[in-house]
């Protein structure tokens, strides 16, 4: 007979589990002790319980294999509530296994008891108490299962202390041979038609489409067609973006230069489209067709409506309209190209401001020259993410970790560490703002424990920026947003890492490159500037992509935002004064 925590310990390495993050409690310590026996299962043991989350769903993004994380009950189990939606919202597999007291008896009444498999369910794919030994072989195989299948979420599974002891003669389960529905032929036959019969077709690549066989596929498809593509946020990087055809990102909600190309067509093939993400385009009777190619059938609403649904294995689908669509003589990408030479020229100017703090565009640029081709840069959330998601040209998949899903706050620097798990050959960076990477900064001895090779940029404006930046575009005082931080430099050194501060913007790429270079956990904080902010997102870019929208190019909305009532530059330079 198999003592229960050993047999879980046997089917999370039947499942190929590496790492468990997490922090165990004493309801755990029985899993513990198992798990300190296993030869195939390292614990990564973290200061936060939802920094161990973002790491299992970071490691699941990268790896398609369910990532597993670990706490106690009670308060150890609610601080995974946030990553548990990070990893269901972004598609990212991810476990759960929480501790609970003893179910069959206990002395201890409520004292830290929440209903933690009540609480998981709106956001998570599978949650569920074990009750008996004898079923954690399906129970774990069920769970995996679910997590892994598109789309990839979290899962989640109780583990009491009094079922940790009992014994079992029950074995881990095997993955059985499972592959994808494959589209139907009449819909890849409908689909080719409907593109080469179109004007001016356009590919528009989502969250859904960033697979690693989808890429191939994708980038066979553009070469051979000659179709020009944007992608969304969560689909950067799909197709190099130094491609020729390569629009641009939607990281705006409305207005950019993406926007005029996407209404220069009158079809669009919008593949992996995911409701998470800010829709890229809206739909309008009379205008633009649609070709929905996805896992999943498309969620209708009055600005989703596509005419051509192809369900089922994305690469496989692309594959097959790639084996029979015909370029067509009578295409016309005339507009998109004069888009694309009008966007190109914006994403370079400031690309060498000397301003110091440091530009945003600028700081953008330089982490751009300074990382090789798989160098992977993970974004906390604020507003410098829509400067990288735009300016940040991504070259192969997966580089470019940004959370336009839950966009929560917090998931920079622990992604960064998963990244460095998953690729310890290559060049990571976290890069986040002030406020995200206070919430997450006790990783850091996490991250110089483990001997990890990153580089963490803190781009300091001593407030929220984001908010603040919207705060003053809708007229409020500037009020509530602004805190003190310490002295980055110091804190990076009481952890063991190594801290560095950028005063001269031109010593800003060096910097970079030789803390990418040399061994170890490093820390640059860099002052910025967001007080153009307004200009550049608001009203520049709504008036040069305004100056080249095209008459008649109808076929889908993307109004352009008012900026004439915008607060002007000197107050929001007020606003954004920099740390002495």
């Amino acid at each position: 007979m198999t003592k229960a925590s050993d047999l879980f310990i046997e089917a999370l390495e039947e499942e190929g589990v590496e790492y468990i993050f997490g922090i165990p409690g004493e309801e755990n310590l029985d899993f513990l002790d198992s798990l300190s026996r296993s030869k195939k299962i390292k614990l990564i043991l973290t200061r936060h319980e939802q920094a161990a989350g973002f790491m299992a769903a970071t490691y699941g993004r990268f790896t398609g294999k369910a990532g597993v994380c670990l706490s106690t009950l009670g308060p150890g189990a609610t601080n995974f509530v946030t990553a548990a939606a990070y990893a269901q919202l972004g598609g990212m597999p991810m476990m759960m296994v929480t501790g609970q007291k003893p179910v069959k008896k206990s002395k201890q009444g409520r004292f830290q008891i929440l209903d933690v498999v009540d609480m998981m369910g709106p956001i998570t794919k599978y949650t569920h108490q074990i009750v008996a030994a004898d079923n954690i072989p399906s129970k774990v195989r069920e769970a995996f299962r679910l997590a892994e299948e598109e789309k990839p979420g979290a899962v989640h599974l109780e583990f009491p202390e009094d079922i940790a002891e009992e014994h079992s003669h029950e074995r881990p389960m095997k993955a059985s041979m499972a592959r994808r529905a494959i589209p139907e032929e009449k819909a890849i036959r409908a689909a080719v038609q409907k593109i080469e019969q179109a004007k001016a077709p356009i590919i528009v690549i989502g969250a859904g489409a960033n697979r690693k066989l989808c890429s191939k596929m994708l980038t066979r498809l553009v070469n051979n067609s000659g179709i020009p593509f944007v992608t969304t946020q969560l689909g950067k990087g799909v197709i190099d973006e130094r491609h020729d055809l390569f629009l641009g990102n939607a990281a705006l909600s409305a207005g950019d230069f993406v926007h005029r190309a996407i209404e220069a067509s009158d079809l669009i093939i919008n593949v992996g489209h995911d409701v998470i993400e800010k829709p890229p385009f809206f739909m309008k009777p009379g205008g633009a067709e649609v070709i929905h190619v996805s896992f999943r059938s498309a969620e209708v609403d009055p600005v989703y409506f596509p005419q051509i649904e192809v369900i089922g294995d994305i690469a496989n689908a692309i594959w097959q309209m790639d084996t029979v669509l015909k370029k067509q003589s009578h295409w016309n990408f005339s507009a998109m190209m004069r888009v694309k030479e009008k966007h190109d020229a914006n994403i370079l100017e400031g690309a060498d401001d000397p301003r110091f703090p440091v530009y945003p565009q600028r700081m953008v640029a330089e982490v751009r020259k300074v990382m090789p081709d798989d160098g992977i840069i993970c974004l906390d959330n604020g507003v410098y993410k829509i400067w990288f998601a735009r300016n940040y040209r991504a070259y192969k998949p997966n580089t470019v970790l940004l959370d336009n899903a839950l966009a929560t706050m917090g998931a920079g620097l622990p992604s960064a560490m998963a990244a460095h798990l998953v690729y310890p050959d290559r060049k990571v960076m976290a890069i986040c703002g002030d406020g995200g990477f206070m919430m997450n900064s006790q990783e850091l001895e996490t991250a110089v424990r483990l001997k990890m090779n990153i580089t963490v940029v803190i781009l300091n404006d001593n407030s929220y920026g984001m908010i603040r930046w919207k705060q003053a575009n809708m007229g409020f005082d500037d009020w509530g947003l602004q805190y003190g931080n310490p002295d980055f430099i110091k804190y990076a050194e009481s952890y063991g890492a190594m801290g560095y501060r950028v005063e001269d913007t031109a010593k800003l790429g060096t910097m970079l490159e030789h803390c990418l270079n040399a061994p170890g956990v490093h820390l640059v904080e860099v002052p910025v500037d967001y007080s153009d902010n307004d200009r550049i997102l608001n009203k520049d870019i709504k008036k040069l992509s305004a100056a080249i929208r095209l008459d008649g190019a109808s076929g889908v909305d993307a109004p352009i935002e008012a900026g004439d009532d915008t607060p002007p530059r000197k107050f929001l330079s007020r606003l954004f004064k920099q740390p002495k």
